[in-house]
C-alpha cells in the first residue's frame, strides 16, 4: 500500500511556480577549437598593432611596427646576440628558481609539518615576505657586488616566498587522521612527508610553482638592471641608448614569451600529475 502511494506521489505534476531542474552537462570541445580560441586574443592584439603602425597612429619613434620587429629578430638572431642573451638570461632565471623552490619547499614543509618549526620560523618568514624584493637590489649590490651572484640570489629571494606559502598551506591541510594512521603503522617522519604529505599537498605545490616561475621572469628583469653586461636586459639597455624601439619590443616580447612558456609548462605538469582535475571553466 505504501509503495503504491509513493509511486502515485512521484507521478503527480510539479507544483505551480516550480521548474524542472536541468543538470548542466559539460560540452565537449575539440583541442583544435580550444587552441584557436586561446590564440584569438594575441592575434587580435597583433592586428591592432599592425593597423596602428600602418595608419601612422603609432610612429616608429614610439614603437616599431611588427614588420620592423620581425626584421630585428632576424638581425639579432643572425649575429648571435639574441641566442647568447637568451641563454644567459635563462641560466640566471633557472638557477635562481631552483634555489628559491628548494628553499621555499623546505621551509614550507618545516613550518607546516612541525609545531616547533612553525613557532620558530613562520612569523619571521611572513615578515620577510612583505618586503618587496625590488627594494633589496641596492642592498644586494653592496653585499655581493654587480656580479652574477647578486642577480641569481635576487631571483631566488623573489621565488622563495610563493612556494613557501603554498607548501606550508598545503602541508597544513593534509588530513591529520591519515598522518596518525601512518604513524601507527610505524612509518617514519621522512616517509610520511614523502608518501603522504607531499602527494596530499600537490595542488598547492603546483600553484606555488606557477607563481614562482612567473616571479622568476619578473625578478629577472629587475636583476638584469644591475649593470648587466650580457642577457636580455643588456640588450634592452643598449637598445635604449640608441633609441632602437624595434629591439626594445623584441626584448619585451621575449620576456613575455618566457612567462607564457613557464605557465604552459606548469599546466602540462598539472595535467600529467593530476589528470583527474577538471580544467578551470570547463563547466561553464
Amino acid at each position: 500500500m505504501s509503495d503504491t502511494r509513493v509511486v502515485a506521489q512521484a507521478a503527480d505534476p510539479p507544483l505551480p511556480g516550480l521548474v524542472t531542474p536541468r543538470p548542466q552537462l559539460r560540452k565537449p570541445r575539440s583541442r583544435p577549437y580550444a587552441l584557436t580560441v586561446r590564440a584569438l586574443g594575441p592575434f587580435v592584439l597583433l592586428g591592432l598593432w599592425w593597423a596602428a603602425s600602418a595608419t601612422g597612429l603609432i610612429t616608429p619613434d614610439v614603437l616599431a611596427s611588427p614588420a620592423e620587429v620581425l626584421k630585428a629578430v632576424g638581425e639579432l638572431w643572425g649575429n648571435g646576440q639574441l641566442p647568447d642573451a637568451l641563454a644567459t638570461s635563462l641560466t640566471r632565471s633557472g638557477l635562481g628558481l631552483v634555489i628559491g623552490l628548494a628553499a621555499g619547499l623546505t621551509l614550507g614543509i618545516t613550518t607546516g609539518f612541525t609545531r616547533l618549526g612553525d613557532e620558530l620560523l613562520d612569523s619571521s618568514l611572513q615578515t620577510l615576505r612583505t618586503i618587496p624584493f625590488l627594494s633589496l637590489v641596492p642592498l644586494f649590490m653592496v653585499w655581493f657586488g654587480i656580479n652574477e651572484t647578486a642577480k641569481i640570489l635576487l631571483i631566488a629571494v623573489a621565488t622563495t616566498f610563493p612556494m613557501y606559502v603554498s607548501a606550508s598551506s598545503g602541508v597544513r591541510n593534509t588530513d591529520p587522521k591519515l598522518v596518525e594512521a601512518m604513524r601507527s603503522f610505524g612509518m617514519s617522519r621522512l616517509a610520511i612527508v614523502r608518501e603522504v604529505v607531499l602527494p596530499g599537498a600537490l595542488p598547492s605545490l603546483l600553484a606555488g610553482l606557477r607563481l614562482s616561475m612567473t616571479l622568476s621572469v619578473i625578478a629577472l628583469i629587475a636583476a638584469e638592471e644591475i649593470n648587466a653586461t650580457a642577457g636580455i636586459g643588456y640588450l634592452m639597455s643598449q637598445a635604449q641608448s640608441y633609441a632602437r624601439t624595434d629591439i626594445l619590443a623584441v626584448c619585451i616580447l621575449v620576456y613575455g614569451l618566457l612567462g607564457l612558456t613557464a605557465d604552459v609548462l606548469v599546466r602540462l605538469l598539472e595535467h600529467f600529475l593530476m589528470p583527474w582535475r577538471t580544467p578551470q571553466g570547463a563547466r561553464r
